[in-house]
């Protein structure tokens, strides 16, 4: 079982990560970890915050000469903002995140915002400050999946299993979908104000460029409101094998999985896989995935040992049952705008209960559309890699992959 655990407030001294179940010599670095990391901090219509960050995790523990060992790996991401920053009163992080008692006076926070934890999360854990609240709840605590993640993705790549994210809408500027997607444009030096020369795609990570460019414009115009926006994003993971996930028991499924990882998200709200919500207006007969016999399906090509049984569509977004059927799994998530906006709305006061005409506002981004599909790729890769262990275990990596082919090799017809 693959399982992964952060600590770590926005603002603290640092995020950590323990990841464990992955098998013995599995080749990482700390430089394959943060050309993922660097990967979230982009996109535009992101805050000051990102200009401050320079993601790099350390391994403190679980790899050895680049291999890792088997046992659980420790990873630290220093907050830069922690021992350079000052808070919205002014008072520097290190005092006000202070592990120990502090006798520099600072403001508490009690103008809670909505859309974010801070009113629910005050009342259940009995706070005054919702800084207690929300310096945990904050999505600086995504930059710890994505290292959680990475370490999936690079376990996912020795079997050949790729994940990718890209955007589809943003502020109801909707992209044409591809039937494919250039995955390496979306990496390009990416456009910002700064950078007129850059890529308006990999601005926005979406592989239509019309589309593209008209996000930018709605994300300048929501900017100059003091407003935020929202979108979708789509996570496909390829190279899959047939038959990941369970049917026998509710929790087992990949679907519940999958659902349940990619709606942890901050400020995801709605989940769907393949054709999704649009199968409701359909009927069974333009929904469902014909299989393709034998004599369609070219045994000669790279992937014929991998998925036997080929579909004519994928509306099922490759998962059956709660299993992975062999065709791309096809993931999409919506995500709201961001709670924290410049002209904050009105809220009430947790000290007197009173009406106030803002909400407190400190450095926000306007989306943070591109980053989540970043982040998705690292949600689904972490729930895949788990499933490839639990169907066929391993604590050496060649261990699992003979387990793998083995199975393969039984997979085409019964006869």
């Amino acid at each position: 079982m693959l399982r992964f655990l952060t600590a770590g407030e926005s603002h603290g001294k640092s995020l950590s990560v323990i990841v464990e179940g992955l098998p013995a010599s599995l080749p990482v670095s700390e430089d394959y970890i943060e050309r993922h990391m660097a990967r979230r901090q982009v996109g535009y219509g992101r805050g000051g915050r990102m200009q401050i960050e320079k993601d790099r995790a350390e391994i403190l523990a679980g790899v050895r000469h680049g291999l890792t060992l088997g046992s659980p790996i420790s990873l630290n991401i220093i907050n830069r903002d922690f021992l350079t920053g000052k808070g919205p009163d002014g008072v520097p992080w290190t005092e006000e995140m202070s592990v120990a008692p502090s006798d520099v006076p600072f403001e508490p926070i009690v103008h809670v915002r909505p859309g974010h934890a801070d009113t629910p999360g005050v009342v259940k854990y009995m706070q005054s400050d919702a800084r207690n609240i929300l310096e945990r709840s904050s999505a600086r605590e995504s930059a710890a999946r994505v290292a959680a993640g990475a370490l999936a993705q690079r376990f996912l790549e020795e079997f050949g299993i790729e994940v990718h994210g890209h955007v589809l809408c943003i502020g109801g500027v909707h992209a044409s979908r591809p039937e494919t997607v250039d995955w390496e444009a979306l990496e390009e030096v990416p456009y910002h104000r700064e950078n007129p020369g850059g890529s308006k795609c990999a601005a926005v990570r979406c592989a239509d460029p019309d589309a593209a460019e008209r996000m930018i414009a709605e994300i300048d115009a929501a900017r100059e409101a003091g407003d935020s926006v929202g979108g979708i994003i789509e996570m496909v993971a390829t190279g899959l094998p047939i038959g990941l996930g369970s049917h026998i028991q509710w929790d087992r499924k990949l679907t519940t999985k999958l659902a349940g990882a990619v709606m942890s998200m901050n400020a995801v709200k709605g989940v769907e896989f393949g054709a999704g919500f649009s199968q409701a207006d359909l009927r069974g007969s333009q929904v469902h995935d014909v299989v393709k016999p034998m004599n369609e399906w070219e045994m000669g090509t790279d992937e014929s040992w991998l998925r036997p049984w080929s579909r004519r569509t994928n509306n099922s977004g490759g998962l059956e049952g709660g299993m992975t059927t062999g065709e791309p799994l096809v993931v999409r998530a919506i995500v709201k705008p961001i709670a924290t906006i410049i002209n904050g709305l009105e809220t009430v006061d947790l000290t007197t209960g009173g009406f106030v005409d803002r909400a407190h506002f400190e450095r926000s981004d306007i989306t943070f559309v591109p980053t989540c599909a970043v982040i998705g790729e690292a949600m689904v890769a972490l729930v895949l890699a788990d499933a490839m262990l639990e169907k066929f275990g391993g604590d050496h990596l060649d261990e699992t992959r003979r387990n793998l082919q083995a199975y393969l090799a039984t997979a085409g017809p019964r006869a």
